[in-house]
């Protein structure tokens, strides 16, 4: 039977074999048999003294929470009180799986009841989030936790934004804040940061622009109002406003969980938040920018889960697939990822990388910043405040022995001279360059002060790229264009002839937008000799273009209208992302 539970104090941190001895649980030689065991099959300690009938599986639970400091208790007859449910959100404690069991306003101290003592990123991010001190508890049984947010949480109604800024605009305390401007004291911007209803309308802002699979969220001080915008696909979509006196509460709320500094407003301001949503880490990039009206934040979202860093499903047709992956192999040279900024470059870039990153291959990347952390890759952020350069990472990169290097982006000519060296003395360079197509990057490399001879010797191609949006495969359905819309292809009726054109009609699956995702339309030109011979007689970028067409290379509009007949994709989105070219 076991005796009396030891102090926490006595059990964090212990080996588990320890906890379970102290706790009365197991004897030390049932504990040696465990270890015997786990010598010869390298399997947890708590398993194997399960299997072996001394302990049940809610022992360890209990174990792993005292090793780790926390409580366990038994939620099985827990009432839980209104104002305590009332400080988490449903979708919060949904989304982190936890109850919360007792609340002290007065001390902003939150209690919350986990399934694991490994979970302890609600515990992290729910104080970011709420700014609570946060106590955890395990449940002795997890199945406590899933009964208790089916009771309280499950018949909830989800708390709507809407309903949420209704009651920010009826809360007297923050209508104190109306027509403040600068002069609002810190006292009073730290007490509207952490007002309860502000964070949980973050929160909430947070948690739907991740479900949606935004890639950014915009705030936006006006004169008049104050905007929240999303964009998703590509597409800026905007939400309900909140009352315009609100703008300095959330600015600061955000200014907080990134850790930057809320009594400066005349400077911009960059950070970052760290957050996990259901089990998935997601990234946000924060950066505060003063205007006329007060503080504009941006937040670039990072959902590594979302990322899909595969080649084979970037939108890449066969041919150019093949092409890429030649490309790829070659023991020197730069390859050019161009397009403007939001085109999916970076992604690319990472997809070819990840399919090249193996034991045998050194890969260095040089960052600003670096958005994805890949196992197996060395990678450097950029910092121009402290003179780290891209030209200086390039620099000591040739002094690391690389096989593979990953330059973010050329943008003077110290970095693009360097990036030269590195693939004339034997290294294959990956680097992105804004330009709006494939041939005039040639024209861009020759402005910075590259000599032709030098781009010639080392540019194996250039890859320019723009993203569509994806037709809604639940509720795409096939339509007869207009002869307006074929002209702004420059076709005509007799050339679709026999092809089906589709579009998405809008349903609940994509938010009514007829759109779900996006795909990159592809331009290669890879350099012969003659193109070469073309750049060293300073050909203009349409002849180069001509002549790439001549030889096969397949323009942006091209493999828009692929994508159309392939029906992956509609006319305005091709006609939105490309331009037709000349003959």
């Amino acid at each position: 039977m076991a005796k009396e539970k030891p102090p926490i104090s006595e059990l964090k941190g212990r080996r588990l074999g320890r906890v379970l001895t102290k706790m009365g649980l197991v004897t030390r030689e049932q504990v040696h048999e465990g270890l015997a065991l786990q010598q010869q099959q390298r399997r947890p300690i708590g398993q194997l003294l399960i299997e072996l009938g001394y302990i049940t599986d809610r022992d360890v639970n209990t174990a792993l929470a005292a090793q780790q400091g926390m409580e366990s208790t038994d939620l099985s007859t827990l009432e839980i009180d209104e104002e305590t449910l009332a400080a988490l959100p449903a979708e919060t404690a949904q989304s982190y799986q936890c109850v919360p069991i007792a609340y002290d306003q007065r001390t902003k101290s939150l209690t919350i009841a986990v399934k694991s003592a490994d979970n302890f990123r609600a515990v992290d991010d729910l104080a970011m989030l709420m700014g609570f001190k946060v106590v955890p508890v395990v449940a002795d049984d997890p199945q406590q936790v899933d009964a208790l947010l089916t009771q309280h949480y499950g018949g909830r109604e989800a708390e709507s934004i809407t309903e949420l800024i209704g009651e920010l605009a009826a809360d007297d305390n923050l209508a104190e804040l109306e027509g403040r401007g600068h002069s609002i004291d810190l006292d009073t911007l730290m007490a509207a940061a952490d007002d309860n209803k502000v964070k949980r309308l973050l929160n909430l802002v947070l948690l739907q622009a991740i479900k949606d699979k935004a890639s950014d969220i915009h705030f936006e001080p006006f004169e008049e109002e104050f905007k929240m915008r999303y964009r998703i696909d590509g597409v800026l979509y905007e939400m309900v406003p909140p009352p315009r006196h609100l703008a300095a509460a959330v600015v600061s709320r955000v200014k907080v969980m990134a850790n930057l500094d809320i009594a400066e407003h005349r400077m911009p301001q960059d950070g970052r938040i760290e957050l996990t949503v259901n089990e998935s880490p997601v990234d946000l990039r924060v950066s505060v920018l003063p205007t006329m009206f007060g503080e504009s934040v941006v937040m670039r979202v990072l959902d590594r889960s979302n990322v899909k860093l595969d080649l084979d499903r970037l939108g890449l047709r066969e041919d150019d697939l093949e092409t890429m992956r030649q490309l790829m192999h070659k023991p020197n040279g730069i390859m050019l990822v161009t397009g403007p900024t939001g085109s999916g470059k970076t992604t690319t870039l990472y997809a070819a990388l990840n399919e090249l990153n193996r034991p045998t291959e050194k890969i260095l990347t040089a960052e600003d910043p670096v958005e994805y952390d890949i196992d197996g890759l060395v990678q450097c952020q950029v910092n121009d405040e402290i003179g780290l350069t891209f030209a200086r990472c390039l620099r000591s990169f040739l002094r690391q022995d690389p096989d593979k290097i990953l330059v973010g982006e050329i943008r003077d000519l110290e970095t693009a001279q360097i990036a030269v060296q590195a693939s004339l003395t034997g290294h294959l360079v990956f680097t992105t360059l804004h330009t709006n197509d494939a041939p005039s990057s040639i024209a861009r490399l020759l402005d910075l002060g590259l000599e032709p001879f030098l781009v010639t010797a080392t540019l194996e191609a250039v890859v320019a790229q723009r993203l569509v949006r994806r037709i809604c495969t639940h509720c795409k359905e096939a339509y007869e264009p207009t002869e307006e819309q074929l002209m702004e292809l420059q076709l005509t009726p007799e050339d679709v002839e026999g092809r089906v054109f589709y579009r998405g009609k809008g349903c609940p699956q994509c938010n009514g937008q007829g759109y779900s995702g996006r795909q990159a339309l592809y331009e290669i030109m890879v350099l012969d000799d003659e193109l070469k011979e073309l750049i060293m007689q300073h050909a203009s970028t349409n002849v180069l273009r001509n002549e790439s067409r001549k030889r096969g290379m397949r323009t942006l509009r091209q493999s828009g209208l692929l994508s159309i007949y392939d029906g992956v994709t509609t006319i305005d989105e091709v006609v939105r992302e490309t331009i037709m070219e000349e003959e």
